[in-house]
């Protein structure tokens, strides 16, 4: 017969987030103090106080400290080459963002070799996961053809820890097809997708001025969804548009951005299973006005918090650093933005595995050098995070 899985207990935790109503403080968070953890295999057997922990093979001392779910960051963009740091410093000197910057990386990124895409790849998601962030999504959309597109997908499925690949053939419109956009949404619909959809879960387009219009947006994402893909969209991001609609029209999992609503966007957001995507790291790296997750929270909408790294826009890979944003700059509580960079990624990537420490789910977990999750935007710009633990396995 096969052995069972090795049981670990980590204990001594001051205050375990589970995300998981049902326990602790019955709060959205389910805070357990004084609490104890027990990991068996990848997943977690059982939470609750640290006196009433079961036997376990290994034992672990978390010395006092706070215990969250680890990050889902479920908006990346990471597949890519080139170095964006003149247009920041540009921008930062007065210059607006525009999505034309993209095609910079597209140059750079199609001249690069396989494995220097992997290599940034790789050295993106080991820096993430420092930081406490266990499950990634991350997007191509710098190859911006059939054959650059795909093996920038091949690259992500087969780089260990990369779960969530997904296709933006969407992303601009390159200088090649400036003259006929349409016939760039065809081949993004098309030839490009078939070559694209073997490495993908998720079909995803830049819906905006200066990218694609609504009804090129729909062509693509109904053409993703006819080939087995789930949609996402970047949605609202610049201006006031129809991205948001489109996203629960077409049934999208997650409209991204989200900066820029009508009370109709709230309220269709609010009255569907899309999640809004929030991305304060690209409010801060590009001087925008921030989104406001309170009017979206309070209209019944579900938020996730996410990093949306990416060479152009957002260059951080931190997670505890747009939580502190959000709390400072969207109107969030420390409590609804802890909860939004864990569970809410989760429901974003449509996962019930991860973003939450109960029974039954990933034992990803990430311990905080502070008694309380609230030191994260207490703290900004601190390294809180001590330890990573990611399917039950320390790193």
């Amino acid at each position: 017969m096969p052995e069972a899985p090795t049981t670990c207990s980590i204990t001594n935790i001051a205050a375990l987030v589970t995300n998981d109503p049902a326990q602790g403080d019955g709060s959205p968070l389910g805070i357990i103090e004084d609490a104890a953890l027990v990991i068996e295999g990848d997943t977690v057997a059982w939470v609750g106080p640290t006196h009433r922990a079961p036997a376990a093979d290994q034992t672990h001392d978390a010395g006092g400290k706070a215990a969250v779910p680890g990050f889902v960051d479920s908006h990346s963009h990471l597949l890519y080459a080139g170095d964006r740091t003149q247009e920041f410093n540009a921008r930062m000197s007065g210059r607006a963002y525009t999505a034309g910057g993209i095609r910079t990386t597209v140059r750079a990124t199609r001249e690069a070799t396989d494995e220097a895409l992997a290599a940034t790849l790789a050295a993106h998601l080991r820096e993430m996961r420092a930081q406490g962030t266990t499950t990634v999504e991350t997007k191509s959309g710098y190859g911006l053809s059939p054959e650059h597109e795909a093996r920038a997908l091949r690259v992500a499925a087969r780089t260990p820890g990369m779960e969530e690949v997904t296709y933006l053939g969407a992303h601009i419109v390159p200088p090649e097809y400036a003259a006929d956009p349409d016939a760039y949404t065809a081949l993004v619909a098309g030839d490009m997708l078939d070559a694209c959809a073997p490495y993908a879960r998720w079909v995803d387009v830049f819906c905006e001025q200066g990218a694609f219009d609504e009804d090129q947006s729909r062509t693509i994402l109904t053409a993703g969804k006819a080939k087995g893909l789930i949609p996402r969209v970047h949605a609202n991001q610049l201006t006031h548009g129809p991205g948001v609609q489109l996203a629960v029209e077409v049934g999208a999992a997650s409209a991204d951005h989200c900066t820029h609503l009508t009370d109709a966007d709230v309220e269709a957001l609010a009255g569907s299973s899309t999640v809004a995507t929030l991305l304060p790291g690209c409010e801060f790296s590009t001087r925008a006005v921030y989104p406001d997750a309170r009017r979206l929270l309070e209209a019944g909408a579900t938020v996730a918090l996410s990093t949306d790294c990416n060479p152009g826009s957002s260059y951080t890979s931190s997670m505890p650093f747009c939580i502190a944003i959000a709390v400072r700059e969207m109107n969030m509580t420390p409590d609804q933005a802890l909860w939004s960079a864990t569970a809410g990624g989760a429901q974003a990537l449509r996962r019930t595995d991860v973003g939450r420490l109960a029974p039954g789910c990933r034992a990803d977990i990430a311990l905080l050098d502070a008694p309380s999750h609230v030191h994260l935007s207490y703290r900004p710009g601190v390294p809180l995070v001590a330890e990573v633990w990611r399917a039950g396995v320390r790193e």
